[in-house]
């Protein structure tokens, strides 16, 4: 299991991605982008994720494809539930915090939503 996913594998800090290039006629650009939360999970739960797309939502369906019990598909999924809501908490937070400064009179509505817009 990779448990380095959006890590960097020296120091385990937080990833970003920077570039981007068009694999047909190599232009490149360059900037800040965002990395989606599903992303930030490790392999093992976004394969489960795609597979329980691919099944329509039915976690039945799953353990039947995986060759396991209901409660087993039910634990691995509430394992990505809870994965899910650790990558929601900072951003929850963060928002907070940039409407606790236009509260505070720090950033005004237009600055705040700009920024919201960024997480």
């Amino acid at each position: 299991m990779n448990r380095l996913s959006g890590r960097c594998p020296y120091c385990y800090g937080k990833m970003e991605i920077e570039r981007l290039r068009c694999t047909s006629c190599k232009v490149a650009i360059e900037g800040k982008f965002p990395i989606s939360r599903l992303s930030q999970l490790n392999t093992e739960q976004q394969r489960f994720i795609e597979l329980f797309v691919l099944s329509s939502g039915s976690l039945k369906e799953m353990a039947r494809k995986l060759n396991v019990s209901y409660p087993t598909v039910r634990n691995r999924l509430d394992r990505v539930i809870e994965a899910l809501k650790g990558k929601m908490k900072p951003l929850e937070e963060q928002k907070g915090q940039i409407l606790d400064a236009v509260e505070e009179g720090k950033l005004s509505a237009e600055e705040a939503a700009e920024l919201i817009k960024q997480l």
